[in-house]
């Protein structure tokens, strides 16, 4: 059995593959629509945040063999306790990680972390699209709320949680974009050009997080972007390929599930 943690639509496909190399995972989310995605392929599916210690007695309680951990690039903190947890319970931890793109355009300028973002779309100012989920939105509009010549736009998902952080956070309806992807490069473009954006925050998520039609749309308009890099993580056993993953848990578990 592998405790495998999910949620984005690559790791979606890459559990169906490990269930069909003969292994029995069980994937944890944090999302309703995460948790239907995933029990529509056939996936057992645990749906909530787990500290460190609940991963511990998850393994040791239901005999899991392994960690296998597909969580998005940005989970850094479930990434860090499923490190943790592998290594307590004494059980190997596998990372499948999107491969990185390395973006170098005149219009693109790449950061380390969001506060850093923050600071520089503030001094560009203008009409500014962040569309880097509601998580991290206060570190936005703690810097750019009330700034005169600035406009925030958050585009994110159309759920009740977020909308309500919104209305704690003082950003305004007109200025919330609440939409669900995948989008094409024709839709961004639409998007920018709709809204007059100016300057477009993203993260260094990978091709499968649509950072290409997302950047490809803000060059095309002339848009300056703003990337996140992803967080610097020593995860140790990495494989950006699900052949890898595979191949490791048939050598590490010797093709028992």
């Amino acid at each position: 059995m592998i405790l495998f943690l999910a949620g984005t639509s690559d790791a979606r496909e890459l559990a169906v593959q490990v269930k069909a190399a003969g292994y029995e995972p069980t994937a944890t989310v944090v999302t309703t629509s995460a948790e239907t995605s995933l029990k529509e392929a056939g996936l057992q599916v645990k749906v909530g945040r787990n500290t460190a210690d609940d991963m511990v007695q998850m393994i040791t309680n239901e005999g899991f063999t392994a960690v296998v951990d597909a969580s998005h690039p940005f989970a850094e903190e479930a990434s860090k306790n499923a490190m943790a947890a592998a290594k307590a319970a004494g059980v190997p931890y596998i990372r499948f990680e999107r491969e990185r793109e390395f973006y170098s355009h005149p219009l693109v300028t790449v950061v380390k972390d969001y506060e850093e973002a923050a600071q520089l779309a503030k001094a560009k100012g203008g009409v500014i699209m962040l569309t880097t989920g509601s998580k991290t939105l206060q570190t936005f509009t703690n810097v750019l709320n009330d700034v005169e010549g600035v406009r925030l736009l958050a585009r994110m998902l159309p759920r009740l949680d977020n909308m309500e952080k919104c209305a704690a956070l003082e950003v305004p309806q007109k200025n919330i974009i609440a939409i669900q992807g995948p989008f094409s490069k024709e839709l961004n473009v639409a998007l920018y050009n709709q809204y007059g954006v100016d300057v477009m925050v993203t993260k260094e998520s990978g091709k499968v997080g649509s950072v290409d039609e997302k950047l490809e749309a803000a060059i095309e308009c002339g848009i300056q972007t703003i990337m996140i890099a992803r967080p610097d993580i020593a995860y140790g056993h990495t494989h950006a390929t699900f052949e890898g993953v595979i191949n490791e848990l048939n050598e590490t578990l010797g093709g028992t599930n």
